[in-house]
């Protein structure tokens, strides 16, 4: 006997708004309750708006505020990966720890590429 759920995938608009729906969700949560995300998002809202007043082509503002965007969305993966790996085990395992510093350097490879793009861009 079968005793899988039949999954029903929704389409068109209604998966669009579903979509939408945990995408929000998510970002609430991390702007609630994750202090990195909360201050990189303030970095990103002050050095975006300076970004936006440079004299410099609005393509250039584009690359610096996606460099930005860059950051937050590696702070969402690498609170992604500590959220499923405390939801496996609390407990300390040397694989459970290297899975969160892999995921930590790839926020700070998102800095530093934003850093660098910056000085490319308004400084070089």
């Amino acid at each position: 006997m079968n005793n899988s759920k039949t999954v029903l995938k929704r389409q068109g608009l209604m998966r669009l708004i579903f979509t939408l729906r945990h995408t929000f969700n998510g970002l609430k949560w991390m702007t609630r309750f994750e202090a990195a995300f909360q201050q990189e998002l303030a970095v990103f809202l002050v050095l975006g708006v300076f970004a936006w007043l440079q004299d410099i082509t609005t393509s250039n503002k584009l690359i610096l505020i996606a460099s930005l965007l860059f950051v937050l969305f590696a702070e969402l993966v690498n609170t992604a990966v500590e959220v499923v790996v405390d939801r496996i085990s609390t407990e300390h395992h040397e694989l459970s720890g290297l899975a969160k510093d892999i995921a930590s350097a790839s926020v700070f490879i998102a800095m530093l590429i934003s850093a660098l793009i910056w000085w490319a861009i308004l400084w070089a």
